[in-house]
């Protein structure tokens, strides 16, 4: 272990100026560094929203904003070996994850962080074979941490090696979280690529407070078939960000490539998603909702983004024969193409298998705005799809809808299908 006292500099400056411990030495490495923080570099204000609108216009990804981090004072710890991370943990306020590698069945067990501890992950991050269900590989949580990444980094999930096409609804076991953050306040992640997940990426579950920006998540590789998975896609059921019983919680500049919802949120409420650029998978969905511990969505704004080659766009689903609440859900200004089953889509007859075609009425959706949605979906998929129960839909409004392409069928309200 190697100590130093250092004026100003910047973690990532200090840290690659620190060589790694010879073989036999411990490979937590320490420094001090001044107090700091984490801030953005980017444009802001009319020149941010310019960008928003220029994305949602184009259907390109958003450009991603670089952020300095110049960690928050204390201890920094850079970590090569997986043995060394709990000590880290436990001990530093910043934390350089060094070219990780973790063993089979090993989690990056990153629970009960210093508060504002920043965790910084350089090079590649990987995870060995662990064919269990219940094995979460990235569990976090802790009080205004924060969670980033060098301009080098990955973290690659090593999803290939459990793709079989059934994702987590059958087939080989494979781990059914992979990012697990939980329980924290005032979290900050930003600047993350995430690679090769093999089943929902991010599962953030208790939060408050959370801020999510200017991450890449890159699931592109499961879009074609293995010798597992016969004619279907490889990789399946691989969610970009599953959000439950978290409050204010706001997500933007995302690009997602994947096979399965963008995002979805599933219970919380004051959760904020904009300039989100997703492609590949079943679009910025609340659900589904009902079967759970916590079926209450409230005050949800899915706004300034774009939806491309993907099975849906924008979707309100609610299980079969359950019961729960969806209010104040606004999804403005999102433009979508290459759309194959739903552009715009509520319904209260899914389940996971499929739907059944028989809506129930258990979970109420009410006040429901749709305004400045538009695109383009294929010739055989419906433009607008909505099958509430009886009575369990009201107070939707639709301004400036225009989505063409495909079939419409509605039964709340009357008139929909005829904008």
């Amino acid at each position: 272990m190697r100590s130093f006292i250092l004026a100003a500099a910047a973690v990532p400056a200090v840290l690659a100026s620190c060589s790694k411990p010879s073989h036999g030495s411990s490979s937590i490495e320490t420094v001090i560094v001044p107090t700091a923080s984490v801030k953005p570099t980017g444009a802001s204000g009319s020149a941010y929203s310019t960008r928003v609108a220029a994305a949602a216009a184009t259907t390109a990804p958003p450009t991603l904003t670089s952020l300095a981090v110049t960690g928050n004072g204390g201890t920094t710890c850079t970590v090569t070996a997986a043995a060394d991370v709990s000590s880290a943990v436990a001990s530093c306020s910043n934390i350089l994850l060094d070219n990780l590698s973790m063993p089979a069945s090993s989690t990056l067990d990153m629970q009960d962080l210093q508060p504002s501890a920043v965790v910084i992950f350089s090079g590649t991050t990987s995870f060995g074979y662990t064919p269990d269900s219940d094995f979460d590989p990235i569990v976090v949580s802790g009080d205004y941490i924060t969670l980033t990444g060098t301009a080098d980094h990955v973290i690659d999930g090593n999803g290939a090696a459990y793709w079989d096409g059934e994702g987590s609804n059958g087939g080989s076991k494979k781990p059914d979280h992979f990012f697990v953050i939980k329980n924290t306040n005032h979290a900050t992640v930003a600047n993350l690529k995430i690679q090769n997940w093999p089943t929902h990426c991010f599962y953030m579950t208790g939060n408050q407070q959370m801020t999510v920006q200017d991450l890449v998540l890159d699931n592109s590789a499961g879009d074609e078939p293995n010798e597992s998975s016969g004619s279907k896609a490889a990789a399946h059921n691989s969610d970009g960000f599953d959000i439950g019983s978290s409050d204010y919680v706001t997500l933007s500049s995302i690009e997602v490539y994947n096979q399965d919802d963008c995002v979805a949120v599933t219970s919380g409420t004051h959760i904020t998603v904009s300039n989100m650029y997703c492609s590949g998978g079943h679009g910025l969905s609340i659900g589904s909702i009902g079967g759970k511990s916590n079926n209450t969505v409230d005050s949800v704004t899915f706004e300034d983004s774009v939806v491309v080659d993907s099975q849906n766009a924008v979707r309100i689903k609610s299980n079969s024969g359950t019961t729960g609440s969806v209010t104040n859900i606004l999804y403005r200004n999102i433009t979508m193409s290459g759309i194959s089953n739903y552009g715009l889509d509520v319904q209260q007859d899914y389940l996971n298998g499929g739907p059944t075609g028989e809506p129930t009425n258990g979970v109420t959706i009410a006040n429901i705005t749709f305004e400045s949605v538009s695109g383009t979906v294929e010739d055989d998929a419906y433009s607008y799809y909505i099958l509430c129960g009886d009575g369990s839909c009201s107070d939707f409004t639709f301004t400036d809808v225009a989505i063409t392409g495909g079939q419409e069928s509605c039964n709340y309200p009357s008139d929909v299908c005829l904008q």
